[in-house]
């Protein structure tokens, strides 16, 4: 369990502004945090790794202190169990892909780890390689795995994929989800697309203005309603066409074309390229716009 409550003055291009954070996260929990640039999300991350220290308040992990004002405790960031992935890959560029594992390797671990994540990110073949040869995607996978190696028991998440496009994206999206399940990971993801963030993740919450606004499952943040059923897959609307009394919605799910039957209620505000969601409603395929968010 993670227990944030804590406050940090911020100052941005439009001024200062409070992080003010009181958020408990469950142990295995994979939330999002959602909301415009300039919310305090990074700053949210940031502090939690010990990269910023706050003004005032506490954070216990486990029902221990990592920051606590009034106990003048304030652990540094190699004395906390995190893993951090960054939008920019942060690689050593001088190392090597295993280099830069090894490195990042804390006194008195096991090496037996290294060989299994360069096995798992499918990166065995791109030991021996430095980042300037690498595409994007490997090099994110070689950051998953670097941050990995340090057996994290949190994994912090900054818009990892933003800069990759849907085909890399989607692939890494599994290496993500897999690791979080087979490490026993909290992990803590900032993303603004909205298909990555039903795919992965179990709670929202939402930042505004260095404030949480709301939080709860993705389906209730994004969509204004309950989901159940056997499956839900996030995709885009490639055409809507109409044969006799009903509608046919071809919809993009990853690489996958899969047609929904609707009727002329469901469409209505149904439009090509809109985000939505396919799910299952008493064994019948249902399609949901995602709204668009700033």
């Amino acid at each position: 369990m993670i227990k944030l409550s804590y406050q940090k003055q911020l100052k941005t291009t439009d001024g200062f502004f409070e992080l003010s954070i009181d958020l408990d996260i469950p142990k295995g929990a994979f939330i999002c945090l959602y909301g415009p640039s300039g919310a305090g999300k990074t700053s949210f991350l940031r502090i939690l790794a010990g990269l910023l220290a706050p003004d005032k308040g506490s954070i216990l992990v486990n029902d221990i202190p990592w920051y606590h004002s009034d106990k003048k405790i304030g652990l540094s960031p190699q004395k906390r169990n995190i893993g951090y992935v960054f939008q920019d890959y942060a690689l050593f560029p001088n190392m090597t892909v295993q280099e830069n594992l090894k490195f990042a390797q804390r006194k008195g671990q096991t090496k037996d780890l290294i060989p299994e994540l360069m096995e798992v990110m499918e990166l065995s073949q791109l030991a021996n390689r430095t980042p300037d040869t690498l595409s994007g995607g490997q090099k994110q996978r070689a950051a998953l795995a670097r941050a990995l190696v340090q057996q994290p028991d949190i994994l912090l998440l900054d818009e990892p994929l933003a800069a990759l496009d849907a085909q890399i994206s989607t692939k890494l999206q599994d290496y993500i989800l897999n690791a979080h399940r087979d490490y026993s990971l909290t992990t803590i993801l900032v993303s603004h697309d909205l298909g990555e963030i039903m795919k992965l993740t179990d709670t929202v919450v939402v930042m505004e203005q260095g404030r949480i606004t709301k939080s709860g499952r993705p389906q209730e943040i994004f969509m204004n309603r309950q989901l159940s059923g056997k499956f839900q897959f996030t995709g885009t609307i490639l055409s809507i066409e109409k044969q006799d009394v009903i509608y046919v919605v071809t919809v993009l799910i990853y690489n996958t074309i899969i047609k929904v039957v609707a009727d002329a209620t469901e469409i209505q505000e149904l439009r090509n390229g809109d985000s939505v969601v396919v799910a299952s409603k008493a064994f019948n395929p249902v399609i949901y716009k995602i709204p668009e968010r700033s």
